[in-house]
């Protein structure tokens, strides 16, 4: 599967799990000079940036283990010019990671939720 379409895959099965744990989703794809988050949400009175990270193979680990320390200090420079632009949004805020590994046909194998990564 090409990256593209595994993205777009990859961020509607997130929406997903997402919307079944009670995030209300705010915003997709938000970009700034710094960077991209994937999906902006609330989870109660917490603002959440969430990560999607998908695979098809574990060859190189778990999704989640793509998101390096770099990663996280651009969606908190991402996430902070967000907060700038819509400051009556939540003062708590969290990064949030959905890993996705589908089977090479496109099949979901598995999804994980990870709350608050940088804890």
């Amino acid at each position: 599967m090409r990256r593209k379409p595994l993205g777009k895959l990859g961020e509607k099965l997130a929406l997903k799990q997402l919307k079944n744990n009670d995030y209300q989703i705010l915003e997709r794809n938000f970009r700034s000079r710094y960077g991209e988050i994937d999906i902006i949400a609330q989870e109660g009175d917490v603002l959440v940036f969430v990560e999607v990270k998908t695979r098809t193979s574990r060859k190189f680990g778990p999704p989640e283990e793509a998101i390096t320390p770099w990663k996280i200090e651009r969606i908190i420079k991402t996430g902070q010019e967000y907060k700038n632009l819509h400051p009556n949004s939540p003062e708590a805020m969290r990064i949030d990671v959905v890993a996705i590994e589908l089977s090479s046909s496109g099949e979901t194998e598995k999804t994980r939720l990870i709350k608050n990564i940088t804890d």
